[in-house]
């Protein structure tokens, strides 16, 4: 059966279908707890297994590649703030006050880690690189997004660097790589033969960090907060972003 050119692909309707459940049956008390415990420990697989998938010339190759981090650093700490402040008339109509002030916010952040990895290797890109360049926009936005909130979205917030956030970081993405590395000569060739656990774990890691995510946004009150028509405008801004 041919699939109809207006369906999108598998894995979107997947990331609409958890958006749907969270919202009908979030995640509350305990089990809330126990999901973002199982969050964290895929976040640990993906990194793990995606260090046992690459050879070390292609991390190093990846880590070399500054033409392609300085563009992702320039647009995520230069480019993106700047939308946000420039289409501000734009915006405003099309949102609340209180929402454009969370889209200013969420254009002075990093991408998360892991949903750079898992999105680069579903798109067959450069996933050494992606590492490499996730990783250092996450640090160095420990010190520059409150820099930029202060600057952008006018607080008083200070710019100073948070040592937890940088061990979780350490802990949770680049000590699973390395031990990935350090298990590649034993397990690469089974990983191999086994493409389809990479690509679950790629794409269930960022279903888990979206259901945890969102869960959490509607026991605080999400729907009770956001009127129909802040949400339509918020959807076009964000699509309006990503253009």
């Amino acid at each position: 059966m041919v699939r109809p050119r207006f369906l999108p692909d598998n894995f979107t309707l997947l990331l609409v279908t958890t958006v749907l459940v969270a919202s009908l049956f979030p995640a509350k008390g305990q089990v809330a707890v126990s999901f973002n415990l199982i969050t964290t420990l895929a976040i640990g697989l993906l990194f793990f297994l995606h260090g046992a998938k690459l050879s070390r010339e292609a991390v190093v190759q990846g880590a070399l590649h500054w033409r392609l981090h300085l563009t992702v650093l320039l647009a995520t700490f230069a480019l993106f703030p700047l939308l946000g402040l420039v289409f501000k008339p734009l915006l405003l109509p099309l949102v609340t006050p209180d929402l454009y002030l969370g889209i200013l916010f969420l254009c002075t952040l990093p991408s998360t880690v892991q949903s750079s990895i898992a999105f680069t290797s579903v798109a067959r890109g450069n996933v050494p690189a992606a590492v490499c360049s996730a990783s250092a926009s996450n640090l160095l936005g420990i010190f520059l997004t409150p820099v930029l909130v202060g600057l952008v979205v006018v607080t008083h917030a200070q710019g100073k660097g948070s040592f937890d956030s940088i061990l979780n970081i350490v802990m949770q993405l680049l000590l699973p790589f390395v031990a990935g590395q350090i298990a590649r000569r034993w397990i690469c060739k089974w990983l191999d033969k086994h493409k389809i656990i990479l690509k679950m774990v790629d794409q269930g890691s960022i279903l888990l960090v979206v259901y945890t995510a969102f869960s959490e946004a509607v026991v605080q009150g999400l729907w009770q907060e956001l009127p129909p028509l802040s949400l339509v405008g918020l959807i076009v801004v964000v699509a309006l972003l990503l253009f």
